[in-house]
């Protein structure tokens, strides 16, 4: 027992435990080879037939918009605009982000005092109340 180490175990026996799992694996291996000679290669990719099992197929995504909206493009500014008693619309400042504009109206108390994007060419009477 004394020269089996601290434990007890026969290093022999590592041997013939690693031995036994090589021929193990070399058996595995040699049953997958055969698989994959089986698959029908002209309907089926063996490799991707295997892994396919494994492998959760890609999720189909949402269709695209067919146009770019004038908003996406940025062919237009940012406007930071007001409302008079009367619900016309008098534009204060503009900007060519909305990243501005937002930052320039983030203290801003006035409920009537509003962001809104305003694309080139349409007259700001667009932003008034009905």
């Amino acid at each position: 027992m004394s020269t089996n180490g601290p434990f007890g175990i026969d290093p022999e026996d590592f041997e013939r435990a690693l031995r036994g799992a090589g021929a193990e694996l070399r058996d595995l291996l040699g049953k997958a080879g055969v698989y994959l000679d089986r698959v029908d290669h002209a309907s089926v990719g063996s490799l991707a037939s295997l892994l396919g099992q494994f492998v959760q197929p890609e999720r189909s995504r949402p269709p695209q918009p067919e146009g770019e909206t004038t908003g996406e493009t940025g062919s237009g500014v940012w406007a930071i605009y007001s409302v008079g008693d009367s619900g016309e619309a008098m534009v204060d400042q503009v900007f060519p982000s909305e990243l501005e504009a937002l930052r320039a109206h983030r203290d801003n108390t006035d409920a009537r005092r509003r962001v809104r994007f305003l694309p080139y060419g349409v007259p700001v009477s667009v932003l008034d109340l009905p």
